[in-house]
């Protein structure tokens, strides 16, 4: 199945799609697999996804040198030092 994201495959397809989503827009998100075993509920194993996003949504942009958006307060610093 293409669409199911507990297998290894799937996992580390969706992992890939959710790095990727957020590295466009600047963001650093870190996406681990993780191996969860037999599931007696599914009938089979799983591999869990899982990140260091709150809420869906991440918790730090790039850093400056990774040429990511800078934030407001970066903007605000440059506009009072000139």
């Amino acid at each position: 199945m293409t669409n199911d994201y507990c297998t290894p495959e799937g996992a580390r397809r969706l992992k890939q799609r959710i790095e990727a989503y957020w590295s466009e827009r600047g963001y650093n998100v870190s996406v681990d697999l993780v191996d969860a075993g037999f599931m007696p509920a599914m009938r089979s194993a799983r591999t869990d996804v899982r990140s260091d996003m709150v809420n869906g949504m991440p918790r730090r942009t790039m850093a400056a040198n990774d040429h990511g958006p800078s934030s407001a307060n970066d903007s605000e610093l440059e506009r009072r030092s000139a």
